[in-house]
């Protein structure tokens, strides 16, 4: 018998009672397996909510529920409220290596790779499954676990229904989507604080974008740490959050080790925080900042999910970003509703809102779903692209494979212009990138079979340079862009072709 005393039950809103009907009713009347992708904004209650609904699945269908997360901290929240409502569960963690009785519990709550690893050695790990929930759906980690579980039904919950890799969007993964209330919605029923937005306008030219889509961490470190934005930083607290608990989101260690120091010297009471840090240390240092009046915490990424402090009262966004999610997840945590909290402060230092509107504003998530090709690039401007130099940056490893620093040191944009000022045409610039490209795959490949892995694996790389060139040349529509991959393909493959032999 579970002593659910241990743990305090969440009640279920209005609001929420009717998403688990919704919910359960398209598992009840759409054919299995049936993929459903439900999407709350942060502070609207996704774990209680699909709790509630694992509690009915396991009840009505007599299936197990198997509850993928990708942080720890997400797993043991779900298990609580789990066990809170009546329904025994596991959480596989990294100790878990065999589950001795399937028959002992009917939910499991997992980390995605751990999971898979288990998987991996034995299919058949987890039986009988029914049902998948996918917390944070939006994350792309999720899908290596699906080709498991390809005769359950899934619902994956998110508060953006934006994938995290655009090549890989999710209608094509979901059946459909339903959306719940919104941000207006829960501020207007009492069950989020709302937003007093304040926009400092900076300069962010130095910021570069790399290979996902969201400006470098290198270069954001090297905008933020500059003296003349810590200035501003420092003038926005005192002007605006001078005396409130608040929480700083920063793209890199550098930036918030240097926003410590900051505020460290000017007497603040302020820690860092980031994944560095040992589990002890983060909770000793979350432990700090619930009970200081008047925390400041400077974060990097950590912070984004599984943190629920309500007693934040400003979000200071000391960074730019290109990511939709990224942006509500960080206000998101400063909008939970407590007694005598009915507002809270964001400072945006990073022209955040002239990107993406402000929080509350209303998003057409259907329309997100459905074409999240024409979404974004109805946010994130063609000008703004041009505004900041396109980095890419190479996966760790890739140096066994090619010769990275060759590489680095071209630069099709800058070689296009080269070819013009010389009176030559500036195409040029691409027989030159792709014999740059050769060269460096020959500098470490020694035979056809390594050279065309090698070429597979610059993919990425040779679409960013290409990309680039149609930008200079203002001719960058899809088909364009898939005419000058096929091409350089082509002629990269046959230049290997004649100079290595398996």
């Amino acid at each position: 018998m579970i002593d659910t005393d241990l743990y305090e039950a969440k009640r279920l809103y209005p609001f929420q009672e009717e998403t688990v009907k919704q919910v359960l009713d398209e598992f009840r009347t759409n054919e299995h397996p049936f993929n459903l992708l439900y999407q709350l904004p942060t502070g609207g209650g996704k774990t209680v909510i699909f709790s509630a609904i694992a509690k009915q699945y396991l009840q009505e269908w007599g299936k197990r529920v198997l509850i993928l997360t990708h942080r720890i901290e997400l797993s043991v929240q779900t298990s609580h409220q789990l066990l809170a409502i009546g329904v025994k569960n596991k959480i596989i963690n990294s100790e878990v290596k065999t589950i001795e009785d399937q028959l002992d519990c009917d939910c499991y709550i997992a980390m995605v790779e751990t999971l898979n690893n288990r998987l991996q050695d034995n299919q058949d790990f987890i039986e009988n499954v029914g049902l998948v929930i996918v917390d944070e759906a939006h994350y792309n980690s999720f899908r290596k676990i699906f080709q498991y579980y390809g005769n359950s039904s899934i619902l994956g919950v998110t508060a953006t229904p934006l994938s995290s890799n655009k090549t890989l969007p999710l209608k094509d993964h979901y059946h459909k989507l339903i959306t719940g209330e919104s941000i207006a919605g829960l501020i207007k029923m009492g069950y989020l604080a709302d937003a007093e937005t304040y926009n400092y306008d900076v300069n962010l030219h130095g910021l570069k974008i790399g290979n996902n889509g969201d400006f470098t961490i290198s270069s954001s470190d090297v905008v933020y740490s500059n003296f003349f934005m810590q200035e501003k930083l420092l003038f926005a607290y005192e002007e605006v959050a001078l005396g409130t608990k608040t929480l700083i989101f920063n793209a890199g260690i550098e930036t918030s080790i240097h926003v410590f120091e900051l505020f460290k010297k000017h007497k603040y009471k302020v820690k860092h925080l980031d994944s560095t840090f040992s589990d002890k240390d983060r909770k000793d240092t979350l432990k700090w900042f619930k009970e200081t009046p008047d925390a400041i915490l400077t974060s990097v990424g950590i912070l984004t999910t599984g943190f629920d402090e309500p007693s934040v009262q400003t979000i200071i966004l000391n960074r730019a970003t290109r990511s939709l999610t990224l942006y509500h997840q960080m206000i998101g945590r400063g909008s939970r509703s407590i007694p005598g909290k009915t507002n809270f402060q964001v400072i945006d230092l990073g022209n955040n809102v002239r990107r993406f509107g402000y929080w509350q504003d209303h998003i057409n998530w259907q329309d997100a779903f459905r074409f999240p090709d024409r979404f974004l690039e109805s946010r994130i401007s063609e000008l703004e692209d041009m505004e900041f130099e396109i980095e890419f940056e190479f996966s760790k490893g890739m140096e066994k494979y090619f010769d990275v620093d060759i590489l680095t040191a071209f630069n099709i944009k800058e070689n296009y212009y080269e070819c013009l000022d010389a009176g030559i045409k500036g195409k040029l610039a691409i027989e030159n990138s792709m014999n740059n490209h050769f060269e460096a795959i020959l500098n470490k490949a020694t035979t056809l079979t390594e050279g065309f892995k090698c070429m597979e694996l610059l993919q990425e790389h040779i679409e960013h340079r290409l990309k680039n060139y149609t930008r200079c040349i203002s001719k960058s529509t899809d088909n364009y862009l898939k005419y000058l991959m096929d091409t350089y393909n082509r002629q990269l493959s046959q230049k290997l072709r004649m100079q290595l032999d398996d």
